[in-house]
């Protein structure tokens, strides 16, 4: 079974370095909005599936 766990980690952490990585400045607002919003999802998700477990 494929740890969905260890890929959540590994692809938010790497959004997250990009975020850090990319310059604050209106040429990048874009990019960094989609990421944000998608580390935002992606954590939503994965708490709303946590508390449906029981975890």
């Amino acid at each position: 079974m494929p740890n969905y766990q260890r890929m959540y980690a590994i692809l938010c952490a790497a959004a997250s370095e990009a975020l850090d990585a990319l310059p604050d400045t209106a040429d990048n607002a874009e990019g960094r909005l989609l990421l944000q919003t998608a580390l935002f999802q992606a954590e939503d998700i994965y708490i709303a599936q946590a508390d449906d477990a029981g975890t």
